[in-house]
């Protein structure tokens, strides 16, 4: 084989090699990203279920102190009678 040849088998190679390095490198990176979306979705459900159970509490805690005590609707009217 000539010398001519040899050097570009060994560039073709070595530009070969570098694509596939950087091909997988990019597939890695991509994955991680979407994967952090998943993650970021499990923690704003988690955050949404837990405001929602708050309320929940909240409004059954509201009744029960409605029940002991009565909330006028305006500020002027006299409590309602048990």
């Amino acid at each position: 084989m000539s010398r001519a040849s040899k050097l570009t088998l060994g560039l073709v190679s070595a530009a070969t090699a570098l694509i596939v390095v950087a091909v997988h490198n990019t597939q890695v990176t991509e994955r991680e990203a979407m994967h952090q979306g998943v993650v970021r979705d499990e923690e704003r459900m988690r955050v949404k279920r837990e405001r929602a159970l708050d309320f929940e509490m909240s409004a059954r805690l509201r009744e029960e102190y409605e029940k002991i005590q009565p909330v006028s609707s305006a500020a002027g009217d006299p409590p309602k009678p048990s």
